[in-house]
């Protein structure tokens, strides 16, 4: 039986735990450049001296315009190589394995941030720094402005920029590169018939439908060479008939996995407004489940998951690889030495400034 401690082998690394660090928006790039600041350090730092296994960062953006707003991180220049190299070289003094979520919003770029821009949501206009997203088809988000539809033609740069974005990460440190597929970002907005109403050979049918994740897979997989994981994260299901669901994410992931890729990151939801999602402790596993069982894949799961018991349970059932914690982390950046002292885990990797309070 595999537990919460177990290490796992991903390509030509170990990671020394199933305790793995959600990608968190922090919206806290000030200068609007993409360079991570002292803020990251010490938010993704604190995950690693916890005793994750494996941290993953936040959405960054391969180009500037496919940032989520003007405040998120970068990966298209080596300025925000040098910045990163800052976080990936304290994670790594600390025993994690460092990850970078490589993303491109799509038709959810250019939003004012969660917070810090009182009452103001949704689009934000080119004269506060906004610009004019692009995506499969012109198809708004809810009320946001609507985006351009990008060309064929243009599409080899996207598949591009992904490329380039994984090997600066690796320059910078990066130990695992996931390619975002979720939450109603540009990718997403590809898989999803809801957003994509094309007639090309990216819209119509699910391979058309896959064409451009799967041309991005095989580009970052080239790149990075046999050693580097490849994660990639999914929205199981957009909670709307006649979209995307457990099904077609399943058959995707079979063919991202022969495409290069090595464990699928899975949740759910982010494309449409105005659904109902349900939510409850773990509400998301069940979804990593059915798409490991339909399609073979390595899979971790994501959601609502708070205490070392349910962590560990999902483990020893054989059904997630790992679990990966958000919220929780916030709100305990040491859950992985916390869970240890409560399941009776003895751990060799407590930073020793912490001993005092292993038991």
């Amino acid at each position: 039986m595999t537990t919460l401690f177990d290490p796992i082998d991903l390509r030509g690394l170990r990671v020394r735990n199933r305790i793995w660090v959600s990608p968190m928006c922090q919206y806290t790039v000030d200068a609007r450049d993409g360079v991570p600041t002292d803020w990251h350090l010490v938010h993704l730092g604190s995950f690693a001296r916890g005793g994750a296994g494996l941290v993953l960062a936040e959405a960054t953006g391969v180009t500037p315009e496919g940032r989520i707003s003007p405040h998120d991180t970068g990966i298209w220049n080596d300025a925000q190589v040098a910045a990163w190299r800052r976080v990936t070289d304290f994670g790594h003094s600390q025993g994690a394995l460092m990850g970078l979520q490589l993303a491109h919003a799509g038709r959810k770029a250019s939003v004012y941030p969660e917070w810090g821009f009182g009452d103001h949501r949704g689009t934000m206009p080119s004269a506060e720094g906004g610009w004019q997203t692009v995506s499969a088809s012109d198809l708004a988000f809810g009320e946001y402005d609507a985006p351009r539809a990008l060309t064929a033609e243009e599409l080899p740069d996207v598949v591009a920029a992904f490329v380039a974005g994984a090997r600066r990460a690796l320059e910078a440190g990066f130990d695992v590169v996931e390619v975002h597929a979720a939450h109603g970002y540009l990718l997403h907005q590809f898989l999803s018939p809801l957003s994509n109403v094309r007639t090309d050979a990216y819209g119509g049918s699910l391979e058309n439908r896959a064409r451009l994740l799967l041309e991005i897979v095989r580009g970052v997989r080239a790149e990075v060479g046999d050693a580097v994981p490849v994660l990639v994260r999914f929205s199981a299901t957009d909670y709307v008939e006649g979209g995307w669901d457990e099904e077609q994410t399943a058959t995707v992931a079979s063919w991202a996995r022969d495409s290069g890729a090595d464990l699928f990151d899975i949740s759910s939801g982010g494309l449409v407004t105005g659904v109902h999602i349900p939510s409850g402790p773990g509400y998301q596993v069940p979804l990593a489940e059915s798409v490991a069982a339909a399609s073979g894949v390595r899979v971790s799961a994501v959601g609502r998951i708070t205490e070392p018991r349910q962590a560990a349970d999902l483990v020893a059932s054989g059904q997630v690889d790992a679990v990966m914690l958000g919220r929780e982390m916030l709100r305990d950046p040491h859950f992985a030495l916390r869970a240890a002292t409560e399941l009776g885990v003895d751990l060799d990797y407590w930073p020793p400034q912490y001993l005092r309070a292993r038991s």
